[in-house]
């Protein structure tokens, strides 16, 4: 099968497109016809060898930790899952992924495939969806009424923690670039404050129960929008390089998420997709040998949007 794979770290160029043998399912695993990979900046991360400690990958390596695809074949012990079905899942991160042509994964990691949307696009969903109900549903129980900032929702994450807060009933205050702003509304966000010109922490007029930060900001600037978030008040932030700061004073509980598989909650997220209540967003389709121009991209700072790879 095709495949693309890094032999070293290294920047984008290490990237190869490649025949490699077809992974055997073992015990508790079934293999993937891959519809769809979709590119994370982890996996920049990951190829650039800058996330060696926490995620230790064999060499050579097969990047792509989200997937949607249809079950080929069965490991020993795998029931409730039948070949032919169509499903999505968070791939473990440190496992050969899925931008290949075949994957193999944890059967206890996949959800059925939404019916709404191409199965393509599906890829786009379980990440970055998990991160925003686990940040919005777990971490920071959003509830109707309540006030919640979204910094950096123009981004992959953004998107659904939008959607997710305004399902809840939430106000919505999302922060990103122009170019975001029309899709951000159109998610359900009540302002939108362009980071590129305004002072955000100036512009939220009104304090926030629930902040959540998915940018790359400074420490500083992380500060003055957990001033911000009100007395009592929840921050949840995805940044590992920037802790969030918690204000005992004022009873600001902080939390630092950190994603996890979870087919339940993809389940949760894959019904409010088939029911029209979750819009999955793609920006744009690649094929498998352009994945290194995508990892060239986030490496430069100018990737958009989320990108989906399809195999062929």
């Amino acid at each position: 099968m095709k495949a693309v794979r890094f032999h070293e770290y290294g920047g984008p160029e290490v990237l190869r497109y490649e025949d490699v043998e077809q992974p055997v399912p073992g015990a508790g695993e079934v293999r993937l016809r891959v519809a769809a990979s979709a590119f994370n900046l982890v996996d920049d991360g990951i190829r650039g060898g800058y996330l060696q400690g926490p995620f230790p990958v064999v060499l050579p390596h097969v990047p792509g930790i989200e997937v949607a695809g249809t079950v080929d074949a069965l490991g020993e012990g795998v029931d409730g899952v039948t070949v032919g079905e169509e499903v999505v899942g968070f791939l473990p991160m440190v496992a050969d992924g899925a931008a290949a042509e075949y994957v193999v994964a944890p059967a206890a990691v996949l959800a059925r495939a939404p019916r709404s949307i191409p199965l393509a696009d599906a890829a786009a969903l379980p990440m970055v969806g998990l991160t925003a109900w686990q940040a919005l549903v777990d971490d920071a129980k959003v509830t109707a009424g309540h006030r919640v900032l979204v910094n950096g929702a123009g981004g992959g994450v953004g998107g659904y923690a939008v959607q997710l807060a305004k399902h809840a009933g939430a106000h919505v205050i999302a922060v990103a670039s122009p170019r975001s702003a029309e899709r951000l509304r159109a998610q359900g966000a009540d302002e939108v404050v362009d980071h590129t010109t305004a002072d955000v922490a100036a512009a939220v007029a009104e304090p926030v129960d629930v902040l959540v930060n998915l940018a790359p900001v400074t420490p500083e600037e992380l500060s003055a929008l957990v001033g911000r978030v009100r007395d009592g008040g929840v921050v949840v932030n995805t940044v590992p390089r920037t802790p969030a700061p918690a204000d005992e004073e004022r009873g600001v509980r902080a939390v630092d998420l950190f994603v996890r598989s979870d087919a339940e909650q993809l389940a949760h997220l894959v019904a409010l997709v088939d029911r029209g209540e979750l819009h999955v967003d793609v920006d744009r389709r690649v094929s498998l040998p352009e994945l290194a121009t995508v990892h060239a991209e986030a490496t430069a700072g100018t990737l958009r949007g989320k990108v989906v790879v399809l195999p062929e």
